[in-house]
């Protein structure tokens, strides 16, 4: 099984990377992936009890007080019926006892009435039995249990004493508990309670902000005595005292750490070698020193921790667009239900303001929607009935119904929310050569710093230069900056990407895309809406444009083909007048033949024209399909069929190609087509008539002679060419198969999110270098002026922590999604 783990109490990434290998490498664990921002693991195996303590046990040895537990499965609703509390032992009857109407009785059954709130109940099967004993009491018409949002719904004349029987008996069931009142749907009393709920958040977050900086102000403070002590007074022991105060202050973590990861055996890691660096330091009388260090280490993990929780808001955004309550149609009346309960076909009622739970239809009414949550989009959508709706959005406007095409938990906002924490946790290729380096390169400098306290003093006998040399090392061989700074600015890139409503399937997605040199694109439905109108009418003899219209648009009104739709459609929405043909035929491949007011009518392409012995005038083929019109043998005129091309695919042919990236169509249809498209798009090459393994061939081409390429597509069709290319693009209107098989899908299904994906990918890999080449440049510097006896510890500091703290503001500048639009 696969199973998703929280991670508490790690706050090392370096040591994440540790306890991810040391993980993957026990018997029973097929793979183990750690999302370090997210402060998720991924875990596939045998995961029984006694693997789960295993995997506490070596996760503690390498970073004491580390806690791996399995996330709980969310509740979907009451009907799942799972005993979901280990600490309860129910007898053996402790079953449902529910029948399929109480599976779906809130389809079948009157919820009217009072709402209660239900506490310390945490088994389904139990609020069953409670809900059916509380149905059965005198005075009591029925009672509704919403397992999930632990309320109750009960009608009946309910006093004060029914009220506590009521209790009485669901403390038979399970002892402690507490069913009260809150009144009224959406009453004051809920509102407060919301109220409550939020200022005690707020209360924890400035607890915590609190814990963060007042030690750390007390401690500067304090430092800052103890310099002024010994620049202005006489008092050694005083100055001495006071360094020491502000030490165990600022360090305290750092102390508390070494101690535990020195009974697991542990050494190499941080914790261990500042403590060793600046208890060195103290012994050499460098007291500032030494508490500079643990006061710049301290600074680097609060923005460590800021530059983390700002990059996972970004995921954590997308999440915490899925709607909890939505009005439900429910035996005559709408009723506020769970989300989690939304079923396929039920009626939705989405008022203005709110933000739509479910993907669906819409039933009824006419509204403008925000869409830009699920594609970017900033432009408001107007949806009126049939209209497809996602869930994400929100309505700006009017009230309206939709009809639920999917649950909740199906519906297009949550697949987005587990889209985007999946990709988080995948890492590309430079970050899994961060993390090997990492373990050559920590203990090769903590040799190099051992050398360093020994061979030179032996020769010189300056023990206390060459020791403080050895101590310099020390402090700045952690390569904590480097392990977290790179896969931050991935992580950050998924979320900036996400904002802009394009789906990453992982870091190493971001990676490829960053190397890509030539971008190919299927036509239809990726630089084209995919759907035909009529783009000109034109007339050869008597006959006007109007008349060729009502004619054609007779004619193929009993006709299935696109091209045939596409012109009835056009001529009912110019109110061009259809009448019914007395016969018609479809020939395939060809057009239709029909008789209509005593005359021969031909509708279709030239070969239909040939065949009949009618000649067509030679003009230049327009972008399309051609329907040309026959009256009693002679041509009469033309009508152009042709797909539309979206909005924005000419501006992302020619921003790719300012990017140097070069630009190709690749598509089934017509070469003509294909060709003539791309003149008028500025697309570089082009080739049409292509099956997919044409396509694959064509790639690989692309790949020769430009280097990495990027395939964007939408169809059944694309599915293999998606996974062949480099980097497989689909736009989210497209196939299943082409939304599975795709690295990145784009949710507003317009060319211009290439560009965008591209930009980001390029910033992020950049980015990464940047990290990469910095941190080892600095750490090289001062390891140089190490070995040659030259750095102080402040330099140090500075290459360590200071490092670190640029590393990562300069990860997360990927999430400033401006640049990109």
């Amino acid at each position: 099984m696969e199973k998703y783990f929280s991670i508490s109490n790690l706050d090392c990434a370096h040591c994440g990377a540790k306890i991810e290998e040391a993980i993957g490498k026990l018997e029973g664990i097929e793979s183990a992936v750690l999302n370090f921002p997210m402060k998720k693991f991924k875990i596939k195996g045998d995961l029984t009890e006694e693997l789960i303590a295993k995997i506490n046990e070596v996760a503690n040895s390498i970073e004491a007080g580390v806690v791996i537990a399995a996330m709980e499965e969310a509740h979907h609703h009451s009907r799942r019926h799972e005993h979901e509390d280990e600490h309860h032992h129910h007898d053996e009857e402790c079953g449902c006892g529910h029948d399929r109407e109480h599976e779906h009785g809130h389809h079948h059954r009157d919820i009217s009435g009072d709402e209660f709130t239900i506490e310390n109940l945490d088994c389904a099967n139990c609020g069953a039995k409670i809900e059916a004993a509380i149905s059965k009491l005198d005075g009591v018409e029925s009672a509704v249990l919403n397992f999930p949002m632990k309320k109750f719904r009960i009608k009946g004349n309910i006093t004060d004493e029914l009220l506590e029987k009521i209790n009485q008996v669901a403390n038979g069931i399970e002892a402690g508990v507490v069913i009260a009142p809150v009144g009224k749907l959406h009453s004051h009393a809920e509102l407060e309670e919301h109220d409550t709920e939020h200022t005690h958040s707020h209360s924890e977050k400035r607890e915590s902000l609190k814990k963060d900086i007042i030690p750390l102000i007390i401690g500067i403070v304090i430092f800052a005595a103890a310099v002024i002590s010994g620049k202005l007074l006489d008092i050694k022991p005083l100055t001495i005292v006071l360094y020491v105060a502000a030490y165990l202050i600022l360090g305290y973590n750092v102390l508390i750490a070494t101690f535990k990861n020195l009974k697991n055996k542990n050494f190499f890691d941080e914790n261990f070698l500042m403590t060793v660096a600046t208890i060195g330091a103290f012994a050499l009388g460098e007291y500032a020193e030494a508490v500079g260090v643990v006061l710049f280490f301290r600074i680097g993990e609060l923005f460590e921790n800021y530059a983390v929780s700002r990059s996972r808001k970004a995921i954590t955004d997308v999440a915490g667009l899925k709607v909890e309550e939505a009005d439900v149609f429910i035996d005559g009346e709408f009723r506020r239900i769970h989300s989690d309960e939304i079923e396929v076909g039920d009626i939705l009622r989405i008022k203005a303001g709110e933000r739509i739970a479910a993907d669906g239809i819409v039933e009824s009414g006419e509204s403008r929607i925000d869409t830009s949550a699920v594609n970017g989009e900033p432009v408001p959508l107007t949806v009126r009935k049939g209209d497809e709706v996602l869930s994400g959005c929100i309505n700006l406007s009017d009230t309206f119904t939709l009809k639920a095409t999917a649950a909740a938990s199906d519906s297009m906002i949550s697949k987005i929310a587990q889209a985007v924490e999946d990709a988080s946790a995948a890492k590309p290729k430079i970050d899994r050569f961060i993390t090997r380096f990492a373990k050559i390169y920590t203990p090769i400098v903590i040799a190099i710093a051992v050398l360093t306290a020994i061979v030179p003093s032996l020769i010189t006998g300056d023990w206390s230069k060459w020791i403080y040399s050895a101590l310099t090392f020390l402090v700045i061989s952690c390569p904590c900056a480097l392990v977290l700074s790179v896969p931050l600015a991935y992580f950050s890139g998924i979320g900036a990407a996400s904002k802009l409503g394009i789906l990453f399937k992982g870091g190493n997605a971001i990676e490829a895309l960053g190397k890509v040199k030539a971008v190919a694109f299927d036509k239809t439905g990726t630089l084209t809406n995919g759907s035909f109108s009529v783009t000109e009418v034109k007339s050869y003899g008597k006959l006007g444009e109007k008349e060729l219209l009502s004619i054609c648009g007779s004619c193929e009104q009993s006709s299935t083909h696109p091209v045939a739709e596409s012109i009835v459609d056009y001529c009912r929405q110019n109110d061009s007048r259809l009448f019914t043909a007395e016969k018609t035929t479809e020939i395939a491949g060809r057009g239709v033949s029909a008789v209509m007011d005593g005359r021969n009518i031909l509708c279709g392409n030239e070969r239909l024209m040939s065949e009949n012995n009618i000649s067509v005038p030679k003009e230049e083929t327009p972008l399309g399909s051609i329907v040309y019109i026959a009256v009693d043998g002679e041509i009469q005129g033309r009508i152009v069929v042709s797909d539309t091309v979206k909005k924005t695919s000419a501006d992302a042919v020619s921003q790719l190609r300012q990017m140097g990236i070069a630009t190709a169509m690749l598509t089934g249809d017509k070469n003509d087509n294909a060709q003539a498209m791309a003149k008028q798009l500025g697309v570089d090459s082009a080739k049409g008539d292509l099956l997919p393994d044409g396509k694959l061939v064509e790639i690989e081409r692309i790949r020769k002679e430009k280097g990495a390429v990027m395939f964007v597509g939408d169809g059944f069709n694309d599915g293999p060419v998606l996974a062949g290319a480099d980097v497989g693009g689909a736009m989210h209107s497209g196939s299943d198969l082409a939304l599975e098989a795709a690295d990145a899908v784009f949710m507003n299904s317009e060319p211009d999110s290439v560009v965008k994906a591209k930009k980001i990918a390029d910033k992020t890999l950049r980015i990464s270098y940047e990290n990469i080449i910095f941190a080892l440049a600095v750490k090289a510097a001062v390891l140089v002026l190490g070995l040659i006896g030259h750095p102080n510890m402040w330099l140090a500091v500075f290459a360590d922590s200071g490092t670190a703290m640029l590393l990562i503001l300069n990860s997360i500048r990927v999430l400033n999604i401006r640049k990109y639009k």
